[in-house]
């Protein structure tokens, strides 16, 4: 089973027409827009994340609906909600809480500063 997790855009990226930062339970977090279609979102709008990349805008009530049932089924949203907090897209930075070590870099303990390849998305997918 994968997970989509609702976040609310708080705000897109200068310079970077395909990030948007994103608050998701208070994990606050860049990701990649680029899928969106052409949708015109900023914000305040909601969004359906999975490793990173937002699927598709949804409205407040369908985000709020969803929160409410992923804090119903535990364990699965608790992977879903650690996979964000270790993902971190490049020249983004970070608002929330790191794993990424000294550097602010991935958590795949690479030297380069690169990004997660998504592999690990807390064992969903």
């Amino acid at each position: 089973m994968c997970l989509g997790i609702p976040g609310e855009i708080v705000e897109l990226l200068p310079g970077r027409p395909d990030l948007a930062r994103v608050e998701v339970s208070g994990v606050r977090r860049a990701v990649n827009i680029g899928l969106l279609d052409g949708e015109e979102v900023g914000p305040g709008d909601w969004v359906l994340i999975h490793v990173g990349f937002a699927l598709s805008r949804i409205d407040e009530a369908e985000a709020r609906a969803a929160l409410e049932f992923l804090a119903g089924i535990g364990a699965a949203y608790d992977e879903e909600i650690a996979a964000l907090q270790d993902s971190m897209i490049d020249g983004a930075g970070s608002d929330g809480p790191s794993n990424g070590g000294a550097s602010g870099g991935p958590s795949n303990g690479g030297p380069s500063g690169g990004t997660s390849n998504g592999a690990s998305d807390g064992g969903i997918g």
